[in-house]
């Protein structure tokens, strides 16, 4: 298990946090229903509905649109790719400013990538995805505590995005 574990570890180490969409890859594979898409089922009725009002506070006050969402289930796809495809099929943020945020977790794969819009890359670069990644989601993950990692990420991701004004689109 421990080896695995660090096998998992180092898949995510190496991963960028941005990647490029493949062609022909098939359009996104879940239903964007809120700010939370639990397809997994790991998140209980009282946390989802707390991390929707939070998710719905970050936007309102930076403009920010952060989707968090599970999938049970990559389809034998890269979890770049699949994180990809659900951000540009849902069209997150908003469309001139690119700024759109998905947190997408893969329990089942123990995948967890946090996509970032191009307008967003100089507040939430690579590195800062990757250390909130290691940082403050795995550890909680490695304890098998799905709400307490995601909570995590996105008090990660909201502290990135909160200090930087955004401009509204023209």
């Amino acid at each position: 298990m421990a080896r695995s574990l660090l096998c998992v570890l180092a898949a995510l180490l190496t991963l960028g946090c941005a990647a490029e969409a493949q062609q022909g890859a098939p359009a996104h594979a879940l239903e964007l229903t809120g700010r939370v898409v639990d397809a997994a089922e790991i998140l209980t009725p009282d946390f989802e509905q707390r991390l929707t009002a939070r998710l719905a506070k970050l936007e309102q006050e930076t403009k920010v649109q952060l989707v968090v969402a599970t999938t049970p289930d990559l389809e034998g796809r890269t979890i770049e790719a699949y994180a990809l495809d659900l951000a540009n099929g849902w069209a997150l943020g908003d469309s001139r400013r690119n700024d759109g945020l998905l947190l997408l977790v893969a329990p089942a794969e123990r995948k967890v990538r946090i996509e970032v819009g191009r307008g967003l890359e100089a507040s939430v670069r690579d590195e800062d995805a990757a250390a909130i990644i290691q940082d403050a989601i795995l550890p909680r993950f490695r304890e098998g505590d799905f709400v307490g990692g995601i909570e995590a990420g996105v008090t990660g991701l909201a502290l990135e995005v909160t200090p930087f004004p955004m401009k509204e689109a023209a």
